[in-house]
Order: structure tokens, then C-alpha cells, then sequence
């Protein structure tokens, strides 16, 4: 397990939970919106928000948490984040938000206290980068999208 530092922003409203994971099993925690003033937001067809979650949090070097879209909201309501996944770098330590789009087709209203996306932790492997001549051969060469079957 992996120890993820969190302190609240001044301001937000400290009875909305931190991140949780919802069964013994998820690789997500769920984090909530804490809106100022605890005043919803209404997000019509196609509109994005930059949704706060009241929370900063430190992650470990050699790590990054990932926000990504949560399933339930995404199938009833066309609820998504337009970046995903986000990253959060572990030398990161601003007020944590989530861009969050609307993609359906009818108004929806994020409350506070609301879950809002999912969080995952997951290690982090940087790359050397080496400028070369040339790059060894594959089966699949050069293609691209769709190359190698339909869609």
C-alpha cells in the first residue's frame, strides 16, 4: 500500500470524505466535489467545469495518481473528463480538480459532495530518450490506425 499525503484546502467543507475505495476490490478511489459556498454547478450539453475537490494531496516520488471518468456517470448521464486519464505528478502540489465534461444530451448538476471521478495510484517508469538513425524492424512496420483489423 502506498501512502498518499492530504491536506484540505482553507475553506472547503470538512465533512466531505477524503478519497475511498468503495469495495475491497476497486482500484479506484472515488473523490468528491467541494464546492464553494457548497453551491451547485450545472453543466449543460457539451460544457465542461473545472470541478474542486477542496483537497491537495502528496504523492511519493515514483508514483502518479490517475483521474479518471467514474462508469455510473458516464453510461446514465454522458458524465466524462475530457483528458483522461489525467495526470497528477508526485511533485505536484496544488488544489486538486477535475475537468469534467458533459457529453450527453440533457443538463446535468454536479452537487457538492458529489462523486465526481476515481483517483488510481500507479508507479512511475521514466524513459531515457536516445536520438538514433535508425529503429529495428516489425511485423507491423509503420502501420498505423486500424493496420492490423478492422477499427
Amino acid at each position: 500500500m502506498v501512502a498518499i499525503r492530504v491536506i484540505r484546502e482553507e475553506g472547503s467543507d470538512p465533512s466531505i470524505t477524503l478519497p475511498s475505495y468503495e469495495t475491497t476490490g476497486a482500484a479506484g478511489a472515488d473523490v468528491r466535489a467541494n464546492l464553494p459556498d457548497r453551491v451547485s454547478i450545472t453543466l449543460e450539453p457539451g460544457q465542461r467545469a473545472l470541478v474542486p475537490t477542496g483537497l491537495r494531496i502528496e504523492i511519493p516520488h515514483g508514483f502518479e495518481v490517475q483521474v479518471r471518468p467514474r462508469s455510473g456517470l458516464a453510461l446514465k448521464h454522458g458524465i466524462t473528463l475530457p483528458n483522461t486519464p489525467g495526470t497528477i505528478d508526485s511533485d505536484y502540489r496544488g488544489p486538486l480538480g477535475v475537468i469534467v465534461l458533459n457529453a450527453g444530451q440533457e443538463a446535468f448538476e454536479i452537487t457538492h459532495g458529489e462523486r465526481i471521478a476515481q483517483l488510481v495510484v500507479a508507479p512511475v517508469v521514466q524513459a531515457a530518450f536516445e536520438a538514433v538513425d535508425t529503429l529495428s524492424s516489425t511485423d507491423r512496420g509503420a502501420g498505423g490506425f486500424g493496420s492490423t483489423g478492422r477499427g
